[in-house]
């Protein structure tokens, strides 16, 4: 592992205080089936809907993802940190292990879609752009589902935290 300079310190830190929603981004085709925890998810437009992943070019799950040419973004839910920590790698349960769970649906495109995600987004890498040590990948969206229950899970200064659905405006008149 390389020695950070200064900058690249200053830079993880700064990151570490921006909130981010956590996903678990899964992959199935003929490279395998994988998936792994991620915060560095965004919209990109709505025409056509679009968003990007970043991955980390020295994971060992980076040229699945790229080989296979789809995923799904699995939004969780509050309640689903054990989840995140798995496909983080911080816990010594197998990836097969993890897809053999009954919390998971087959896709629309037979991608692994997490039953209780707060938001399940299906897609095709349309583009990869490869910015220092990641890729960008730029997906089309062919399926998006969403929930209308459930607390959001984030990751802020290094710990995941719960983010409660505020409750609907009601009206004076």
């Amino acid at each position: 592992m390389s020695t950070l300079d200064q900058s690249q310190i200053d830079f993880r830190n700064a990151m570490a205080q921006l909130p981010a929603a956590v996903n678990i981004i899964t992959t199935n085709g003929p490279s395998g089936r994988c998936g792994i925890t991620a915060s560095a998810v965004c919209s990109v437009t709505d025409s056509p809907p679009t968003v990007l992943v970043c991955l980390n070019r020295n994971s060992a799950m980076h040229d699945v993802f790229q080989d296979n040419g789809k995923l799904c973004i699995n939004v969780l839910c509050s309640d689903q940190e054990d989840l995140a920590k798995h496909f983080a790698g911080m816990t010594e349960v197998p990836m097969e292990e993890r897809f053999a769970w009954d919390i998971w649906n087959a896709g629309n495109t037979d991608l692994p879609v997490l039953r209780s995600a707060l938001v399940s987004l299906e897609g095709r890498i349309s583009e990869c752009k490869s910015v220092g040590s990641h890729s960008v990948l730029f997906v089309e969206l062919d399926q998006v589902s969403t929930r209308e229950q459930g607390d959001s899970l984030v990751y802020f200064n290094r710990l995941f935290h719960r983010v409660e659905r505020a409750a609907p405006a009601v009206c004076a008149g």
